[in-house]
């Protein structure tokens, strides 16, 4: 399916590099040559040709719109958009793509998503130059995921990581990118290739595979064969945050971070897993609003970074792919430059790709501005023009934008997948403390306390806990306990046989009542299982208790795992991604990378 003019793209084959040089102008200074594809199909090149200046900018941006189908409206389009539906946004703006998020009101349920993506498809084929839109979300699973179930929930990357297994991981990425393409969904900006040296990062954590490099290199280029396996349709991956985010204490969503990793650290530590995601044949890979001043001494975050951009993951790592920007809307990018300047500085940088501008039609009309007075040239933008337009036909988009609805149940959240996730969580539970050898509980309690962290995850355990056999109460405490509530829960575990505590981020300040909860469960006599279902870290701040896990995940296949590990119907297999280090000892590891029990 698609229009004619659509189908004249499919046959682009883009290999050898050129140079093109940007144009002047600009608060960036001088600007790096940009890398250019020379080898360009004719039909590609007619297509670009074919293209007005405002169709050919349309497709550098990628922006969300408002509601469920396509061409109901949603008042917030108006707001932000000047128009009622996001059929309209499509057809006002052509954006190269558009991008899905709950709060957009646009993902409730796999059929309906379908029916939403073929109808802007619908919109992009029909008006502008015809070029079918890029859909995309950040599925990385675990932590971030954006589509509800039934699709299929995975445990997310550093889960992954404790299980050591890239076959586990390109699976993973498989169910997940067979599942987004079968609702229409083309592009999942995944997988996070960080590597989270810092304990205390507020923004990666378990969305990191591993503190290891290498590990963390191994997984990142499993993960992009996953997601872009052929045999399943795939989806375009984009390897993120480069040049790496994984050392950091601040959120550049709300804050501009600084990271002082030298030369020789970037080069050790943050860049085998790009390295991988780029052999790997990675679609995309996506920039951080970051500083670093040891590889660029501008102060402009890497997003806006000719240095960074082109000079390193250019030129350096050969990457000839698509640059994508992370979100424009983050404070992390917008501290030093208005909105209009944002995406013209980016393009200079060397990036192709760019993401949820704050204002579109200011961001458009930035990068146009930029085209007249000569700080960008045409030819540039053709150059990013290019780049997009063969991400799409290697993936399928050009020629076949739209999805059989039909199909979406036999697909999204399928037994098989679901057998499949739930095989790749049990091989990922780490046991970290069995000093009381209190598991596996061989002899089943008559009743059981889950407590602590997420009415989701102590109900979905609870439940798991009741299947079994023992009578099970769940008592969410949340993340931020009060002293009434761990007074409650205490009361609670008095009157059961043995009390799990799930425990999310209570290394972070603003949760440490949780390390109170479990401390208050320990003193009361009680047996207590203790389970760190975000972070491992948290494990390091309540030694009392003597049994402690690290799941890594709140998902329900998460608990079905802590289930089968607590009863011993599957001993624990994961072995810690990242050390944990000891609060109360600089420099020492409470539990070192690699560590986990079993029996």
């Amino acid at each position: 399916m698609g229009s004619n003019r659509s189908r004249r793209l499919v046959a682009v084959l883009i290999s050898a590099a050129a140079v093109v040089t940007i144009g002047g102008g600009s608060s960036a200074g001088a600007q790096p040559p940009e890398v250019r594809h020379s080898e360009v199909d004719p039909a590609v090149t007619e297509k670009v040709r074919a293209m007005s200046l405002e169709e050919k900018v349309g497709q550098l941006f990628v922006t969300y719109a408002y509601g469920r189908d396509a061409d109901t409206p949603h008042p917030q389009n108006r707001e932000e958009f000047g128009v009622d539906t996001p059929a309209q946004v499509v057809q006002r703006y052509h954006p190269g793509g558009l991008i899905h998020f709950s709060w957009t009101d646009s993902l409730y349920e796999p059929r309906q998503i379908a029916e939403l993506s073929n109808g802007v498809q619908r919109a992009a084929t029909s008006s502008g130059a015809g070029i079918p839109l890029l859909i995309s979300t950040d599925q990385e699973q675990g932590q971030v995921s954006r589509l509800p179930e039934p699709v299929t929930q995975l445990p997310g990357n550093m889960a992954l990581g404790a299980g050591r297994s890239a076959a586990d991981t390109g699976l993973s990425a498989r169910i997940t990118g067979e599942e987004m393409r079968a609702m229409g969904l083309n592009q999942d900006f995944a997988p996070s290739g960080d590597v989270n040296v810092n304990p205390a990062n507020p923004v990666i954590g378990v969305r990191s595979f591993s503190s290891d490099p290498q590990l963390a290199a191994r997984l990142t280029g499993a993960a992009v064969h996953g997601y872009q396996d052929p045999g399943a349709a795939g989806v375009s991956a984009a390897a993120k945050h480069f040049p790496g985010h994984g050392d950091t204490n601040q959120d550049s969503h709300t804050d501009l971070p600084v990271i002082e990793h030298t030369r020789e650290q970037w080069e050790r530590l943050d860049a085998p897993p790009f390295r991988e995601a780029i052999e790997a044949g990675t679609d995309a890979v996506m920039s951080a609003h970051i500083v670093v001043p040891n590889l660029d001494s501008s102060g402009e975050p890497s997003t806006l970074s000719p240095t960074v951009l082109t000079g390193m993951l250019r030129d350096e790592l050969g990457y000839k792919g698509v640059i994508t920007t992370d979100s424009l809307q983050m404070d992390g990018v917008r501290a030093k430059h208005p909105d209009a300047e944002i995406p013209v500085l980016a393009l200079r940088a060397g990036a192709d790709q760019l993401l949820m501008p704050q204002n579109l039609q200011v961001a458009i009309n930035g990068v146009l501005d930029a085209v007249h007075t000569g700080a960008l040239t045409e030819d540039r933008i053709d150059a990013s023009v290019e780049r997009i337009l063969e991400m799409k036909r290697k993936r399928g988009v050009l020629d076949a934008p739209f999805v059989d609805t039909g199909r979406v149940d036999r697909v999204v959240g399928s037994r098989e997948h679901a057998q499949q996730a739930q095989r790749i969580t049990d091989r990922t539970t780490t046991l970290l403390r069995n000093d009381a050898g209190q598991l596996p509980m061989r002899q089943k309690p008559g009743k059981m306390l889950v407590t602590g962290a997420g009415e989701d995850a102590t109900g979905a355990l609870a439940d798991r806990v009741r299947a079994r056999g023992p009578q099970a109460t769940s008592l969410p405490t949340g993340k931020a306990p009060t002293q009434q509530q761990i007074s409650q829960a205490v009361q609670a575990a008095k009157g059961n046989d043995v009390t799990v505590v799930l425990i999310n981020a209570a290394w972070d300040a603003d949760n440490a009542a949780q390390q109170e909860l479990v401390r208050a469960l320990q003193r009361a006599n009680v047996p207590v299982v203790a389970a760190a279902v975000r972070d491992p870290y948290d494990a390091a701040y309540a030694e009392q208790v003597p049994t402690w896990l690290a799941t890594y995940s709140d998902k329900p296949v998460a608990m079905e795992s802590l289930a089968k590990v607590l009863f011993g119907e599957i001993a624990p297999q994961g072995k810690l991604p990242v050390p944990v280090p000891d609060p109360e000892g600089a420099g020492a590891d409470r539990f070192p990378l690699g560590h986990g029990l079993s029996w």
